[in-house]
């Protein structure tokens, strides 16, 4: 989905042309599957994080297009809306002091980026949706200059045969609304992480990022408020599942299936399951043909990126083409901070690799559905939440991740040799925030509770002391 179109009105004979390209691809993938074809070079690292341009009004500013024409820079490239950017990192090998270069990394490119917002009588702001939104700003005039923005508006609307795009969300309060295109999906950002995974281990790894989807999302949650309402703790959830709602065919034991969901379950054998899952149950959204040769899977990989599982298996190349295997987690929202983010992002590594290491199938311990209902439990009621953990514990959010999986995070750090400063400062900051149960949602709401509904303050307060890189759980009210 990152690379420009030419086009975006289709024929038939596009689709069906496109559809073969897919199958034809899928079929090469499962021989690398087979012949255990991917790169071994795994434990590498990288994220990506979503940003607001906004005014100085606090209103999103639609500039994007001027904007990063000036910045020049390869790292940071447009989102759906014109309000909306995404900056990248360089990938990390996942050794030694990783964290903190990460975090140097985005913040040379975070500052550069704010800098030159100012330029534009602009300022830079990341979370996870901007207080300031309002209904009116999720219009077509405000979707970015590229073809393939365009391309996914007409092919989502055609395929709900004309159906307006609803939001329902129940939360604190209630939101109902509806659009007849798909600017709602620019209403959430998202701070991305990557982690590039060894065939054996891959599965496994998937498994997991599902599994620990509800503990990070609690931890993370950033997005309370949307159009005014007082909804979910990460109400970026909802909204995004919502936006896109296009189904796909109905998959075999699971029902239909969804472009934007959970998933449909653990993965077996191999992250092979979910290409053909792509390949057999979802409709084709953007069938652009691409002259480059059939190993490039550039087909395949442009269908993956029009299915947002919230753990979404990636096919990349390294520098030699060797293929390998990527697990792109997708549950956290951006901000309140830099540090917040790279913190949040150590938590899920440590734990991630600290229970991908064992012998032990923590899959029947945990079973799909399960894991699924603690998600959108954590995203709606964050620290808060009532989950079932493993061997059918049922567990305040707050009390496991102090108790067991903050430890097992830390544990996993030092298996991988990071540096001890960095695991002490950013597993450090969790431990704060947990201590404090202080996430970005909370300190929003405790924000509002002293100061009223003025979004406008909300916002310019978020973006002042995000301006210092202090964890939240050390903002003043």
């Amino acid at each position: 989905m990152g690379q420009e179109i030419q086009q975006y009105h289709f024929s038939s004979a596009d689709f069906d042309s496109f559809r073969e390209r897919v199958r034809n691809e899928t079929l090469r993938l499962a021989e690398w599957f087979r012949d255990g074809a991917f790169s071994t070079r795994d434990r590498v690292i990288g994220l990506e994080l979503e940003a607001w341009l906004i005014d100085r009004e606090a209103q999103p500013a639609p500039i994007n297009t001027e904007y990063l024409r000036t910045l020049n820079d390869p790292m940071a490239v447009p989102e759906l809306a014109r309000f909306n950017i995404e900056l990248n990192v360089h990938p990390q090998p996942l050794t030694g002091t990783a964290l903190s270069k990460l975090h140097a990394d985005l913040r040379r490119t975070w500052e550069h980026c704010y800098h030159v917002a100012e330029d534009f009588d602009a300022r830079l702001l990341m979370t996870g949706i901007l207080p300031t939104l309002e209904d009116r700003h999720l219009v077509m005039a405000n979707m970015s200059e590229m073809k393939r923005y365009r391309a996914l508006n007409e092919q989502v609307l055609l395929q709900r045969q004309g159906r307006p795009l609803r939001l329902d969300i129940r939360g604190n309060e209630t939101l109902r609304t509806e659009h007849r295109d798909v600017m709602l999906e620019s209403a959430s950002t998202s701070f991305q992480l990557h982690l590039k995974v060894n065939l054996d281990r891959a599965a496994r790894y998937y498994n997991l990022a599902q599994m620990l989807s509800a503990p990070l999302v609690a931890v993370s949650a950033n997005s309370p408020y949307l159009f005014g309402r007082d909804l979910w703790d990460e109400t970026r959830i909802p909204v995004f599942e919502q936006s896109v709602e296009v189904g796909g065919h109905a998959a075999a034991s699971h029902g239909p299936v969804h472009r934007v969901s959970f998933g449909t379950g653990y993965v077996h054998g191999s992250l092979f399951e979910t290409f053909q899952e792509n390949c057999d149950h979802f409709p084709v959204l953007l069938p652009i043909e691409y002259d480059v040769p059939p190993e490039q899977l550039a087909h395949l990989c442009l269908h993956n990126g029009t299915i947002w599982r919230w753990n979404r298996p990636l096919i990349g190349f390294d520098d030699d083409g060797t293929p390998h295997l990527r697990i792109e987690h997708r549950v956290i929202p951006a901000g309140p901070t830099l540090a917040d983010g790279i913190a949040n992002a150590a938590f899920f590594y440590g734990l991630i690799f600290e229970l991908g290491e064992r012998d032990e199938v923590l899959e029947w311990r945990l079973p799909f559905a399960t894991a699924r209902d603690n998600f959108y439990a954590a995203a709606r009621h964050g620290l808060e939440a009532q989950v079932t953990w493993f061997d059918g514990k049922r567990v305040r959010m707050q009390a496991l991740l102090v108790d067991k999986l903050l430890p097992l995070a830390r544990r996993g750090l030092e298996r991988l040799e990071l540096d001890g400063d960095d695991i002490e400062h950013y597993t450090g900051i969790i431990r704060q925030r947990l201590r404090n149960g202080c996430n970005g949602a909370a300190w929003q709401r405790a924000w509002v509770a002293r100061h009223g509904r003025d979004w406008q303050g909300l916002t310019e307060a978020c973006l002042e002391r995000q301006r210092t890189d202090t964890p939240v759980h050390e903002w003043d009210i």
